[in-house]
């Protein structure tokens, strides 16, 4: 049994964060905005997570010299991404969403070679042009996408990838001792929902969410559900089984984004899609370090 509890673990995590995309586009057809989207979702996946830190008895231990990065990965590894996804979902394909989330291991190669935290390396350097590639194939050809209007959504999607990469990049350059990645995920989350629950206050942005719940409540709860069992599966499926091996959540994920776009929009797409699906998993695929075992 044990030996099939990663493998589960692979198939939740592919299935669940692949229905991400979807849940996103209908939280934002429902009603929701982008920013009231992210304070709620950060405030919800922050609590499911703190309350998984206590069951298990850990405790916040976070130096002083550490809050100005974790303020920094508040903004690059919560609030921003988030809101710019929630921006493009209400614009682009969740099918089209989920290919664009495999920027982030692509930029994230890219932008170490550029910091020289990473060494060159012809095979993960021409992954990254596969990605530059994908991208171009996405968005160039004539009738790639139904409306070329769509273009500029893809681009503020990928700044959510590019977020993210750069969170990871904060993360190898300054990293955190004395909080493991939960708590420091549910710190991140906490403090994106009290910052964003002040602006929006005092902006007159807030987004109340209806009681007794309805569809885009319900909407909101399963995407921060997601975001806490997913993510603490991840952490679980590194330390039992190796990076190499949970990284490869990130094919099941965009492969399951676009099927769960198809059966719950009835999204159809053009040959150029499913090409820049193709040539951007194998950019993905190359960019992965080699296992060194």
């Amino acid at each position: 049994m044990k030996s099939i509890l990663p493998w589960l673990a692979l198939a939740y995590m592919g299935i669940v964060w692949g229905l991400s995309f979807s849940l996103s586009k209908l939280a934002v057809n429902l009603g929701g905005t982008p920013i009231g989207l992210t304070f709620w979702t950060c405030l919800l996946t922050g609590l499911f997570l703190l309350f998984f830190t206590l069951i298990r008895g850990q405790k916040f231990k976070i130096k002083f010299k550490d809050w100005g990065v974790i303020l920094l990965l508040t903004f690059l590894g919560a609030m921003f991404p988030n809101m710019f996804f929630y921006y493009a979902a209400s614009h682009v394909s969740a099918g089209v969403l989920s290919i664009t989330i495999t920027v982030v291991p692509i930029a994230t190669y890219a932008l170490s070679f550029l910091l020289k935290i990473e060494v060159l390396s012809a095979r993960r350097l021409t992954g990254v042009f596969f990605g530059v590639g994908a991208i171009l194939i996405l968005v160039l050809p004539e009738n790639s996408l139904p409306n070329k209007s769509e273009v500029i959504w893809i681009a503020v999607a990928c700044l959510s990838s590019i977020c993210y990469a750069l969170e990871n990049i904060t993360l190898a350059i300054r990293g955190i001792d004395g909080i493991g990645p939960v708590r420091l995920s549910c710190g991140i989350n906490l403090m994106a929902a009290l910052i964003l629950g002040v602006f929006s206050y005092f902006t007159n942005n807030f987004m109340p969410v209806p009681l007794p719940m309805d569809e885009l409540s319900w909407t909101i709860l399963g995407l921060s559900l997601i975001g806490a069992t997913a993510y603490t599966l991840f952490v679980f499926t590194v330390a039992t089984s190796g990076p190499l091996f949970a990284s490869q959540v990130a094919f099941l994920v965009t492969i399951s984004g676009v099927v769960w776009g198809i059966y719950l929009f009835g999204e159809e797409h053009s040959n150029w899609v499913w090409l820049s699906m193709i040539v951007m998993l194998v950019g993905m695929a190359l960019v992965s370090p080699k296992n060194k075992s």
